[in-house]
């Protein structure tokens, strides 16, 4: 992750900056008011990004569960303000009613994120931005990473990881009930 702040570097932003920002084409999250500039994912990432979004679009969406969004803000805190985007989130009915998503970056926190990690990502920074999400009242984290076709399931209430491998499932439990994915079609070519 680069870290860019487009203001001297004691001027913390807000998330108003950052949607200003981003009509300059600038792409990145803020973190306690410092803006960290995401660089453009590549093919592979987007890929598997899509291909996950679209089985829990799928499922939420047959079921009538909630709502599935990607690469959205998420406005986790203010003064300073924190605005992270999951590659993929699931909301269920409970905590976004229908017709309640927000113009801007919402306040509602997902039930269910997914990061697909980056040529670019540090591994301690990706642990730290799944422990966040955890820390703000998601459930379930699941962190895909591309180079090893492994996913790590990081859940609410507990330090533990689970790491899972191609011959396994990804399952949403008690976050998402009946969602099964075959690691092995995720990580197809």
């Amino acid at each position: 992750m680069t870290t860019t702040t487009r203001r001297s570097p004691t001027t913390l932003l807000t998330a108003d900056d950052l949607l200003r920002l981003s009509s300059d084409d600038v792409s990145g999250e803020l973190i306690r008011g410092r803006l960290f500039e995401l660089p453009r994912p590549g093919m592979r990432h987007g890929q598997l990004a899509l291909r996950l979004g679209a089985q829990l679009l799928n499922h939420v969406e047959a079921r009538q569960l909630g709502t599935v969004v990607s690469e959205v803000g998420v406005l986790l805190e203010r003064e300073p303000d924190t605005v992270r985007a999951p590659d993929a989130a699931y909301f269920s009915h409970a905590r976004l009613p229908i017709g309640g998503a927000a113009e801007r970056y919402g306040d509602t926190v997902p039930e269910l994120v997914v990061e697909v990690v980056s040529p670019s990502d540090r591994r301690s920074e990706v642990y730290d931005k799944a422990r966040m999400w955890l820390s703000f009242g998601v459930l379930l984290a699941w962190v895909v990473f591309p180079q090893t076709r492994t996913v790590e399931v990081h859940r609410a209430g507990t330090d533990e990881v689970e790491t899972l491998a191609l011959g396994d499932d990804l399952g949403g439990g008690s976050v998402l009930p009946g969602f099964v994915y075959p690691l092995r079609h995720l990580f197809a070519a």
